[in-house]
C-alpha cells in the first residue's frame, strides 16, 4: 500500500502513528499504519511505511478499528443523572470502542424538545465526556413549531413515538401529529427517527413472567407502525429512520419500500441479534426487558440476514439504563431498557464471527452506516484520510466473561452477567487523543461543523 498523503521527516513528523497488521479500512482489512496530525488521519501507508511521528504505537496482530459511532444512547442527564450521566456513559462508551455517541432526548428533564431545553443539556454535558456527543431532538404533541429552531441548533434528526414512551414528558405523536411533525422535518430537510409499535395492538402484560411481556408487544405492533411510517414517507418525503427493530415481520414492507426508493431505513441492537427468550432467567430476570421484546430464535436469524442484504444497515446499542429500584419486581411493572453500551461491540462481534462475518462488516454496521445516517460520514466511521483520528485498538481473539463490576455504565446491570465474550477493547482515540478514563476531552458536535 502506498501513502495516500502527507510527508514524513524530521522537519514534519506526525503526532501520532498507529502499526496493525489487522486494521480495518473501507478497502477491508490489512496490514497498514495510520498516521494522525491535528487530530485528523493525515496519512495511510503500508505496515512499515517510514513516517516520523512523536508517539507511535505497534498493535502488531491486534485489530485497528475506527472509533464505533452509536446514534441511540439514552445519558438521562440532567434531571435523571441518577439513571446515568454524562461522565460514566462516555466513559463506558469509550471502554467499548465507542467513541462518538448521539443521545436521545428522553429520558432527561427537561427532554430535549425545544430550543432553550438543548441548551440545558449542553450545559449539563459541557466538560465532562469522554467521547464526542451530538443531540437528537424530539418530536411530541404541541412542539411543531420548536422543530426548526432545534434544527438549526444542530440536533442530528427528531425521535418520536408512535405508542407510550414510558415517562409521561415525552408522549406519542397521534396520526395526525406526526404526518405534520414528519411534514416539517421534511421541509426543513431532517431526519425523522421512529419508536414504532403501533399502540392499538399492544396490551396489559396477562402476568409477570417474560412471555407473558412478550405477548403484550407482539410483531404486529411493530409491522403495523413501520407500515405507517412508510405510508406517510411516501406522503411527505421525509427521510425516516426506524429504531431499534426488533421483529423480522418489519423486514418485508422495509425491503420493499427501500427498493421503490424510498428514503427509509432502520437499525437493530445486539439484545435482538444474540439473546433468545430461553435465556431470561426467570419473572425476575427484568434486565432482559427493553421494548420492543427480545424474540424467537428463527427471528434473530432473520435479523442477522436482513443485516447481511443491507435491509437493516445499522447495530446500536439503544443504551437505556435506569435506576436499579426501577428493575426490581417482574415484567409486568420492572422499567423497559437494556444497558450494553461497553459490551456492544464484543458481544456483535462474538455473534457475527460465528457466523462468518469479519470485523470490515462490524465496522460497517457499527461505525461508518451510524455515522452516514446521521450525516457525520464526512468526519467519522471510517479510518480515511481527512477524518477525525477516533481509533480503537480490539484484540478480537481474546476472550472474557462478562462481569458487571467492571463496567464503567452508572449501575453495573446487564443481561450478559457471565457470558463468555470474544473481543478486548484495549485502547481508544478520540482525535488522535487517547482516552485515559481521567481527562474528558470530547467535544459536543453540531451537526453542520462550526
Amino acid at each position: 500500500m502506498n501513502e495516500v498523503t502527507g510527508r514524513t521527516g524530521p522537519n514534519q513528523p506526525y503526532d501520532l502513528v498507529v502499526r496493525s497488521r489487522r486494521a480495518v479500512l473501507p478497502t477491508g482489512e490489512r496490514a497498514a499504519a495510520v498516521a494522525v496530525r491535528h487530530g485528523l488521519i493525515a496519512a495511510i501507508g503500508a505496515l512499515d511505511a517510514p513516517f516520523a511521528a512523536a508517539e507511535e504505537v505497534d498493535l502488531g496482530d491486534t485489530a485497528l478499528l475506527p472509533g464505533l459511532v452509536d446514534t441511540h444512547v439514552h445519558v438521562n442527564e440532567p434531571g435523571r443523572t441518577d439513571w446515568e450521566g454524562f461522565a460514566t456513559a462516555t466513559r463506558a462508551a469509550a471502554a467499548g470502542g465507542v467513541t462518538t455517541l448521539i443521545d436521545m432526548p428522553l429520558n432527561a428533564l427537561p427532554p430535549t424538545t425545544d430550543a432553550s431545553a438543548l441548551a440545558v443539556k449542553r450545559k449539563a454535558a459541557a466538560d465532562q465526556c469522554f467521547v464526542d456527543v451530538g443531540f437528537w431532538g424530539g418530536a411530541i404533541p404541541g412542539n411543531l413549531s420548536d422543530l426548526r429552531p432545534l434544527h438549526e441548533r444542530g440536533v442530528f434528526g427528531f425521535k418520536c413515538f408512535t405508542c407510550d414512551s414510558g415517562v409521561p414528558e415525552f408522549p406519542p405523536l397521534a396520526p395526525r401529529q406526526m404526518r405534520e411533525a414528519f411534514a416539517e422535518i421534511a421541509m426543513l430537510g431532517g431526519l425523522a427517527a421512529v419508536h414504532a409499535e403501533d399502540p392499538d395492538a399492544l396490551a396489559e402484560p396477562r402476568g409477570g413472567d417474560f412471555a407473558a411481556f412478550a405477548a403484550s408487544r407482539p410483531p404486529d405492533a411493530e409491522r403495523a407502525a413501520v407500515e405507517r411510517v412508510v405510508r406517510l414517507v411516501e406522503e411527505t418525503g421525509v427521510r425516516a429512520h426506524i429504531l431499534h427493530l426488533s421483529a423480522a415481520d418489519c423486514l418485508e414492507p422495509l425491503a420493499d419500500a427501500q427498493a421503490r426508493g424510498l428514503p427509509v431505513t432502520a437499525e437493530t441492537c445486539p439484545h435482538y441479534l444474540t439473546l433468545t427468550p430461553e435465556d431470561v432467567p426467570g419473572p425476575t430476570g427484568t434486565s432482559f426487558k427493553c421494548c420492543p421484546p427480545i424474540r424467537d430464535r428463527a427471528n434473530r436469524e432473520e435479523l442477522w440476514r436482513a443485516l447481511a442484504d443491507g435491509v437493516i444497515s445499522c447495530v446500536v446499542s439503544d443504551h437505556s439504563p435506569c435506576a436499579p429500584e426501577l428493575k426490581r419486581g417482574d415484567f409486568s411493572t420492572a422499567w423497559g431498557g437494556i444497558s450494553s453500551l461497553q459490551l456492544a461491540l464484543p458481544v456483535v462481534w462474538t455473534a457475527a464471527a460465528s457466523r462468518g462475518h469479519g470485523l470490515d462488516a462490524v465496522a460497517r454496521w457499527m461505525a461508518e452506516e451510524p455515522a452516514a445516517l446521521v450525516g457525520l460520514d464526512a468526519r467519522k466511521g471510517r479510518i480515511a484520510v481527512g477524518h477525525d483520528a477516533d481509533l480503537v485498538a480490539f484484540a478480537a481473539d481474546r476472550t472474557f466473561s462478562v462481569d458487571p463490576e467492571r463496567l464503567r455504565h452508572r449501575h453495573p446491570l446487564t443481561p450478559y452477567a457471565g457470558r463468555a465474550l470474544s473481543g478486548v477493547v484495549e485502547a481508544a482515540w478520540v482525535r488522535g487523543a487517547l482516552v485515559d478514563f481521567h481527562e474528558p476531552r470530547g467535544e459536543l458536535l453540531t451537526r453542520v461543523r462550526p
